[in-house]
C-alpha cells in the first residue's frame, strides 16, 4: 500500500503555501499586479528599442577547420580572406561587355564602400581555358555574369542602410536594362524582414475555437490568450536586451514566440481550469485563484523548469550558435511561467465569479462527473476499455510510432541553400541565375588553401605540382582551378566546384573527401597544411560538429528528465517509461519532417522548391524543445495518478481517475500548441517550416497515441509496481512535489 511521509509533507505544504499566498495576493490586489505588468511591458519595450540589439547569422566555429583555413588565408592576404558575396547579373537583349562603362563603374563604387576588401569586374576576368567547364564570372553566351565582392565582416550582419549603398553603386546596371540580383549573404540581408504576426493570428484564431468548444465559456477563452501574449511580448524586449550583448540568430525572436505563446496559453489553461472547478467546488474567487496556484500551478512551475532544463542541454553543443537558441527559447518560457503565477491569478481575480457569464455552450470544468473520486466520464470508460485491453492499446499505439519513425532511418543532415527560397528572394533569383549559367556547383565553390610557410623553397615546387595533381583526380568535382600561391608565396590558394549544388550530399562528401583524404595525401612527407574553407566549407563542419554532439545533447536531456520524473514521482519504472516513450514520439516526428521535406513529400505545398536536407541544427532543437514539452503533459497526468494511487492504492483505477480529470485539458492544450507552432508553417523561412511542423507533428503524436494509447496501457500493465523505488535511491533522490497535493488539501481543509 502506499505510504506518506512527513517531512515530504511538510516540505510540499511550504512549497505550495508559498504559491497559495502569491496567487491569493495577486487576486485579491488585482489592480496593481495588472499595472504592475502593463508599466512593465511599456518601459522593457521603451528600453529594448532604444538599447537593444539586433539579431544575426554571424557565428564562427573555432575549432573548425574551415574556420582555422579562412584565419590563415586572412593572414597572409586579406583581401582573399574575406567573406564574399555574388551580385549577379543577367541581360537577354544585348551582351554585358556592351555594358562595359557601368561595369567598370559599378565595381569602382563597390570598391569604396565600408567593409568591402575587394570587387572583381567580371568582364576584365581570364577567359575560361578551352575545354574546361566555365564556373564563371562571365558565361559563355555573355548575357550572365557576376562580381565578386569580398567583405571584411559577414555581410549579412550589415542593416537596410548597407543595402541602400549596395542598391545605389548597381543602378547604372539596372538602369542599362540588366537583371540584378544578390547572391550568398549579401541575398541573405536583402531578404524581407521575418513578419509572425500571420501565423499568430493563425494561431490566436484557432486557440479561440478550440476554448470555446472545449468550454463554452467566452471569458475563460480570452484569459490564457490575454495573458500568453503579454508574456511573450515581455519576454521578447528582454531577448532584444540580451541580443546587445550576444549574437542571437536571426531565427532566434520566431523561435521564442513559438515556444512562448505555446507553453503560455497551455500554462494559463492549466491555472484557469483547475480555479473554475474550485469556483464550482463553492470556493469564493481569491481562495479559488490560490488554491490553483498551490496545485496547478506547481505543475506549471515544475513543468517550465523541465523546459529549461531540457533547452539547457543545448550547452552540451558546445555552439554558441545553438547554444543562444536555447537561450532564446527559454526566455519566453520564464516569462509565461511568471505570467501564469501572477498575471492569470490577477485576471482571475479581476473577473470574480463573472468567469462564465458569457457563453456560447453550458460551460464545462475539469470532468464530466465532478470532481468526485468515482467519475464516469467518456473518458473513464476509454480507460476502463485499455485496462481490459492493455497489450492492444499499446501495440497499436507502438505500430503508429514505428511507421511513422521509419524514414528517420534515411535522414540526411546538411544546411538548406537558396534554391529552396521562395523565388520572391533575390538571393533564390540569383541562384538559379548562376546554376542556369555555370551549373549548380557555382553556387557554393569549395576554396582550397595549402600553407606551405614551413616548407623549404626547394620543396615547394613539387608540393604544388602534387596537390594539383591530387585536386585534379578529386572525384566529384566539375572544376579544380589551378593552385596560385599568394604574394608572399606562402600560401597556394584555389578553387574546386561540385558537380552538384552546395546543399547535396554529393557536395558534402567531395567537402569531406578534400579534408580527410585529398590534402592530406598532396601534403604528405612535408611540414604543409592543407584547408578546405568558405561558406560551403563551413557549413559543411557544422553540420558534422552538430552530428558528433547529437547523441550527446539526447543522453543528457533524457537522463536529466528521467531524474526528474523519478524524483517527482518516486517511481523507478514510471521515470524509465516516461524517457522511452517520449523517445519513440520525438523520433516519429522526426520520421514526418524527413518524409515531407527530405523525400518531398508535400515539400511543394509548404512552398519548399525541390527536396531539401533536414537543417543540421533542426533535430537537436526538437529534441530539446519536445521532450521538454512532452513532460508538460506527462507531470500533469502522471500528477493525477499519482494522487489518486496515494489516496486509494488502486494502480488500474487511479488510470482510469487520472484520465477522466485531465483528458479534456491536456486535448485542449495539446490542440492549441499544435495550431500555434503549425500556423509557422506559412513562414517564408523553411527551417521555421521545418521546426514548425516537427513540434506540431510531435505534439500532436505524444497527446494521442503516446497520452491516449499508450501510456495508460503501460501504467496499467506495471500496476503497482509502476511505484516501486529501491530504499537506497528514495533516501538520496531529492523530492519534488508536482501539483501541491498535500498543501492545496490543507488549504482547502483550513
Amino acid at each position: 500500500m502506499p505510504h506518506s511521509r512527513t517531512g515530504e509533507g511538510d516540505q510540499k505544504a511550504a512549497h505550495g503555501g508559498v504559491l497559495r499566498r502569491l496567487g491569493e495576493w495577486c487576486a485579491r490586489h488585482f489592480v496593481i499586479v495588472i499595472i504592475a505588468w502593463l508599466v512593465a511591458l511599456v518601459a522593457l519595450q521603451v528600453v529594448s528599442r532604444e538599447f537593444g540589439g539586433a539579431y544575426s547569422d554571424n557565428f564562427s566555429l573555432p575549432q573548425a577547420q574551415a574556420q582555422k583555413g579562412l584565419d590563415v588565408l586572412k593572414a597572409h592576404d586579406p583581401q582573399a580572406g574575406g567573406y564574399s558575396s555574388q551580385i549577379v547579373m543577367r541581360d537577354d537583349q544585348q551582351p554585358l561587355t556592351a555594358l562595359s562603362s557601368q561595369m567598370s563603374t559599378t565595381v569602382a563604387d563597390l570598391e569604396k564602400l565600408p567593409h568591402v576588401l575587394s570587387a572583381q569586374n567580371p568582364l576584365s576576368a581570364p577567359a575560361t581555358p578551352s575545354g574546361q567547364q566555365n564556373v564563371g564570372p562571365l558565361s559563355d553566351d555573355k548575357k550572365t555574369a557576376y562580381i565578386t565582392v569580398r567583405f571584411d565582416v559577414q555581410p549579412s550582419t550589415l542593416g537596410d542602410d548597407y543595402l541602400n549603398g549596395v542598391d545605389t553603386t548597381v543602378q547604372p546596371l539596372r538602369s542599362a536594362g540588366a537583371e540584378v540580383e544578390y547572391g550568398g549573404p549579401l541575398g541573405e540581408l536583402a531578404r524581407p524582414a521575418a513578419d509572425d504576426r500571420v501565423s499568430e493570428l493563425i494561431g490566436f484564431g484557432v486557440a479561440v475555437i478550440v476554448l470555446l468548444v472545449g468550454f463554452g465559456s467566452v471569458i475563460a477563452a480570452v484569459v490564457p490568450l490575454l495573458s500568453a501574449l503579454i508574456s511573450v511580448v515581455g519576454g521578447l524586449a528582454i531577448l532584444g536586451l540580451l541580443a546587445a550583448a550576444f549574437t542571437f540568430a536571426t531565427v532566434s525572436p520566431t523561435l521564442a514566440t513559438m515556444i512562448g505563446l505555446g507553453v503560455g496559453i497551455d500554462y494559463a489553461l492549466f491555472m484557469l481550469t483547475r480555479h473554475r472547478q474550485n469556483l464550482i467546488d463553492g470556493m469564493d474567487p481569491v481562495r479559488a485563484a490560490g488554491q490553483a496556484a498551490s496545485t496547478s500551478g506547481h505543475a506549471v512551475l515544475v513543468s517550465g523548469c523541465t523546459v529549461i532544463i531540457a533547452l539547457a542541454g543545448l550547452f552540451v553543443s558546445g555552439v554558441s550558435f545553438i547554444s543562444l537558441l536555447g537561450v532564446a527559447a527559454a526566455v519566453t518560457v520564464v516569462s509565461a511561467v511568471i505570467g501564469a503565477l501572477t498575471l492569470v491569478p490577477a485576471l482571475l481575480g479581476f473577473i470574480g465569479r463573472h468567469i462564465d457569464r458569457y457563453h456560447v455552450r453550458p460551460p464545462v470544468a475539469e470532468t464530466e462527473a465532478g470532481a468526485g473520486d468515482t467519475p464516469q466520464g467518456t473518458w473513464h470508460r476509454y480507460a476502463q476499455r485499455v485496462e481490459r485491453r492493455p497489450l492492444w492499446f499499446l501495440s497499436a499505439g507502438v505500430a503508429v510510432v514505428v511507421v511513422l519513425a521509419i524514414p528517420l532511418f534515411s535522414i540526411q543532415l546538411g544546411h538548406i541553400g537558396d534554391g529552396a527560397d521562395p523565388t520572391s528572394f533575390t538571393d533564390r533569383r540569383a541562384y538559379d541565375l548562376m546554376a542556369d549559367a555555370f551549373g549548380p556547383g557555382s553556387n557554393g565553390p569549395l576554396t582550397v588553401v595549402i600553407d606551405q610557410t614551413n616548407v623549404p623553397q626547394s620543396q615547394r615546387s613539387d608540393l604544388a605540382s602534387k596537390s594539383q595533381q591530387s585536386l585534379d583526380k578529386v572525384q566529384g568535382a566539375a572544376v579544380v582551378t589551378p593552385l596560385t600561391p599568394t604574394q608572399d608565396g606562402d600560401l597556394l590558394v584555389g578553387t574546386v566546384y561540385s558537380t552538384k549544388s552546395p546543399q547535396n550530399s554529393a557536395t558534402t562528401d567531395l567537402t569531406n573527401r578534400l579534408v580527410d583524404d585529398t590534402l592530406p595525401d598532396a601534403v604528405q612527407g612535408t611540414d604543409a597544411k592543407g584547408y578546405v574553407t568558405g561558406t560551403t566549407a563551413t557549413q559543411v563542419d557544422f553540420r558534422d560538429i552538430v552530428a558528433s554532439q547529437l547523441p550527446v545533447i539526447i543522453a543528457v536531456v533524457v537522463g536529466v528528465a528521467f531524474l526528474i520524473i523519478l524524483a517527482v514521482f518516486r517511481g523507478l519504472l514510471v521515470a524509465v517509461k516516461a524517457a522511452v516513450l517520449n523517445v519513440l514520439s520525438i523520433a516519429a516526428s522526426y520520421g514526418v519532417v524527413v518524409a515531407v521535406f527530405q523525400w518531398g513529400w508535400g515539400g511543394p505545398a509548404l512552398g519548399v522548391h525541390g527536396k531539401v536536407p533536414i537543417e543540421s541544427y533542426v533535430p537537436m532543437m526538437m529534441f530539446a524543445i519536445v521532450f521538454g514539452l512532452s513532460m508538460d503533459y506527462e507531470i500533469f497526468l502522471l500528477s493525477r495518478v499519482h494522487e489518486a494511487w496515494l489516496r486509494t492504492g488502486d494502480a488500474k483505477r487511479s488510470v482510469a481517475h487520472a484520465l477522466e480529470i485531465t483528458a479534456r485539458v491536456i486535448t485542449c492544450a495539446a490542440l492549441i500548441m499544435v495550431s500555434v507552432f503549425a500556423a509557422f508553417i506559412v513562414s517564408d523561412n523553411i527551417v521555421v517550416k521545418m521546426l514548425g511542423l516537427g513540434l506540431a507533428v510531435s505534439v500532436l503524436i505524444d497527446a494521442t497515441v503516446v497520452r491516449l494509447l499508450m501510456v495508460p496501457a503501460v501504467m496499467t500493465l506495471l500496476g503497482r509496481h509502476a511505484w516501486w523505488m529501491p530504499r537506497w535511491l528514495d533516501r538520496v533522490m531529492p523530492h519534488i512535489d508536482a501539483e501541491g497535493a498535500q498543501a492545496g488539501a490543507r488549504s482547502a481543509s483550513s
